[in-house]
C-alpha cells in the first residue's frame, strides 16, 4: 500500500505537534501549515490525499479553504476533516455544508481521529 499523505492545517503549535507526532506514528506523510494562504500553496504545490483543517486560521477561515477545494476540479476529490474547538452543531453543520468530508470538535481522542482519518482514506486499521 502506498503512503498516503496528510496536510496538516493547524496555527496551534502544541495541537499541531500532538497530531504530527501521532499521524507520523501511523505512518502517513505528513506536511504541517500554519495559515490559511500557507494550505493554498501546499494543495497546489502537492495535493495530498487528505487535509485535516482547523477552523479558525490567520488569513483565511478553514471554511473558506475547504470550498476552495471543493471548487477546484483538480482538488476536489481530496478528503476534508474540518475540527475546531469552538464546536458546536452549527459550527459542524456549515462545515459539511462547504463540503467536508467529516468534522470533529477539540479536544477528541487520538483513537477517533485515527478512526476518522482512516476511514476517510479507505484504510481499515486494526486497534
Amino acid at each position: 500500500m502506498s503512503q498516503k499523505s496528510v496536510l496538516l492545517v493547524e496555527d496551534e503549535d502544541n495541537i499541531a505537534l500532538a497530531l504530527e507526532h501521532l499521524l507520523g506514528r501511523e505512518g502517513y506523510r505528513l506536511r504541517r501549515v500554519a495559515t490559511g494562504n500557507a494550505a493554498l500553496a501546499a494543495l497546489a504545490e502537492d495535493p495530498p490525499d487528505l487535509v485535516v483543517l482547523d477552523v479558525m486560521l490567520p488569513e483565511r477561515s478553514g471554511y473558506e479553504i475547504c470550498q476552495m477545494i471543493r471548487n477546484d476540479a483538480a482538488l476536489k476529490g481530496i478528503k476534508v476533516l474540518m475540527m475546531t474547538a469552538g464546536g458546536g452543531e452549527i459550527e459542524r453543520r456549515k462545515g459539511l455544508a462547504v463540503g467536508a468530508d467529516a468534522f470533529m470538535t477539540k479536544p477528541f481522542a487520538t483513537r477517533d481521529l485515527c478512526t476518522q482519518i482512516g476511514q476517510l482514506l479507505g484504510e481499515v486499521r486494526n486497534g
